[in-house]
């Protein structure tokens, strides 16, 4: 047993886990908690805004594959981290948040203390899987430990610790660190494993649709879809599981009037693997009809049943359940020239339904493709590009920039939140160094975490910012044109007044900007953006559609 503040026995309990990094603004209030980190080999970032740190902790995340660790300050700093870990809570990423809270032995009577507000434990538990504000010193380690706990052994979700700021700095015995228990991955059922196998072994138009669930299993997804001739179309989230590069691969097209037509008419088996089938992925509120059994894999039971309930269900992780089924259906594999005729019949109705997706849009998309193919053909396969809620993105990039499980594509799926691809691109970059970042986003997505840009700087690293410039809200501005309406607050800047130099913007900042009003031009900018240290702003200019 030791005396330790509660500062340093938090931060000894984030080192005990593996936390080797953090993202925040420090404050009055948690003084105590930056004593400890460089003591304890926690690095740390700063962003400009608590939103930042936490969209910079998500990326990290999920490029690491290890929980991101954002710090902020009480009152108004958590309010301002909410949006990020309602982002996380959509997204399913592990994402912790410690803060401060008022003492404990404050008064429940309001006296107006710094950032005093009624509760922030009720605010974070709205948005986050758990607030857990601890009442002693030797407690922060167990709710260390059950955040972690959540990580590891289910859906992750992201978790709110709050340590009073009177036991921040008092000491107290503290105790071993309690440690999160690593994860019991079962396999799913084997009732349900033997069905869902008889049902995709018997299928003649079987199809997989991958979620951010399935990226751990990614080989074994793929080596499944070729063993079953299976047509494979992935979430957002899901985006490169099995390269889009594939012949049996259609990307992230559930949103396809085309592609949802086959699936509620042709196909005769559907595994779902690791995917809430939302909204968010079929881009329609009905629930995703399907000619044949849906077969749902996912770590977390509620997603068995709930939107449109699974007719047969796989409860376990991802990787442990696709194996199982590959063993299970490795019979159906044995007959070599029908595993080839399955294979090369999936292919043409792969290629038959990506050009009907892509007539549906043809008109709206064709802005985006040249200098969608002039991005990718400088990048790398590992590449790690971060997206905004920006039709640039949702539109062009989902659908029609190919990426293979090397790579990754970050996007802010569901909660759609705006301001997410700068940030993420400071915490994918911090992940990852040595790989090529790149952030996409529109000029009003971008304008809501801009001073980003000077954290950007910070890293001294090449990181492109590739803006479509519109001038405002599109999305929005087009909804409005939709429904009749004269567009209201949605140019920006409104007419009369100059319109923002987002490049020189990142020049104040001390970054760099460039123009690019052809794909040449955004291919030669990017080349030496990616040579170039620090943040390099890239503005393409779009007419906005009217």
């Amino acid at each position: 047993m030791a005396d330790l503040t509660g500062g340093q026995a938090l931060v000894r309990a984030l080192a005990a886990h593996g936390v080797t990094q953090a993202f925040g603004i420090p404050g009055t209030h948690n003084l105590e908690i930056y004593r400890h980190l460089a003591a304890y080999g926690i690095a740390h970032l700063n962003p400009r805004h608590e939103q930042g740190a936490g969209y910079a902790a998500d990326a990290y995340a999920r490029v690491t594959g290890r929980p991101g660790v954002a710090l902020t300050t009480t009152g108004p700093a958590l309010l301002n981290i909410a949006a990020a870990v309602g982002q996380a809570y959509s997204d399913s990423v592990p994402l912790l948040v410690v803060s401060p809270g008022m003492p404990l032995r404050h008064p429940r009577q309001p006296t107006g203390l710094l950032h005093e507000m009624r509760s922030q434990t009720d605010a974070l538990r709205a948005v986050a899987a758990f607030s857990h504000r601890v009442s002693t010193v030797e407690e922060i380690g167990a709710a260390v430990a059950r955040a972690f706990t959540l990580f590891r052994t289910g859906r992750p979700r992201p978790a709110h610790i709050e340590v009073p700021l009177d036991l921040l700095t008092e000491a107290a015995e503290a105790g071993p660190v309690p440690l999160a228990p690593p994860a019991p991955w079962a396999a799913p059922d084997a009732g349900a494993l033997a069905a869902a196998a008889a049902a995709l072994r018997d299928a003649r138009r079987p199809a997989l649709v991958l979620g951010g669930g399935a990226r751990a299993a990614a080989p074994e997804c793929r080596e499944l879809a070729e063993q079953l001739g299976a047509v494979v179309l992935t979430t957002a989230n899901g985006k490169g599981t099995v390269a889009e590069t594939h012949p049996l691969a259609l990307g992230v097209s559930l949103h396809s009037p085309a592609v949802r037509d086959w699936l509620a008419h042709e196909c005769d088996a559907l595994l779902a693997v690791g995917t809430e089938l939302a909204e968010s992925d079929t881009w329609t509120t009905e629930p995703l009809a399907v000619a044949g059994p849906l077969i749902r894999a996912d770590i977390d039971p509620a997603q068995t049943y709930a939107g449109r309930p699974a007719d047969i269900a796989l409860v376990g992780s991802a990787r442990e359940t696709v194996r199982a089924l590959l063993g299970e259906t490795a019979a159906a594999a044995r007959d070599t020239g029908a595993a080839v005729r399955g294979t090369a019949a999936a292919a043409g109705t792969v290629a038959a339904l990506r050009a009907g997706r892509d007539a549906e849009t043809a008109d709206r998309d064709a802005r985006w493709l040249p200098y969608l193919r002039a991005l990718r053909a400088e990048l790398a396969a590992d590449a790690v590009l971060t997206s905004d809620s920006a039709q640039c993105c949702y539109y062009g990039a989902l659908p029609h920039l190919p990426l293979g499980p090397e790579g990754r594509y970050l996007h802010p799926t569901g909660f759609g939140t705006l301001g997410y691809a700068l940030p993420a691109a400071i915490g994918a970059k911090t992940a990852a160094p040595e790989r090529q970042v790149v952030a996409l986003s529109g000029d009003g997505g971008l304008q809501f975490s801009v001073q980003e840009l000077a954290t950007a700087v910070q890293l001294r690293l090449p990181l492109p910012v590739v803006v479509f410039d519109n001038g405002g809200y599109g999305e929005i501005r087009d909804e409005m044109t939709a429904r009749g309406d004269t567009p209201t607050a949605v140019d920006l800047p409104p007419p009369g007044v100059p319109p923002v130099d987002l490049a020189a913007l990142a020049r104040a900042y001390g970054g760099h900007g460039a123009r690019a009003g052809t794909p040449a031009e955004l291919a030669d900018a990017l080349h030496k953006a990616l040579r170039t240290p620090g943040p390099t702003v890239i503005t393409v200019p779009e007419e906005p559609a009217r």
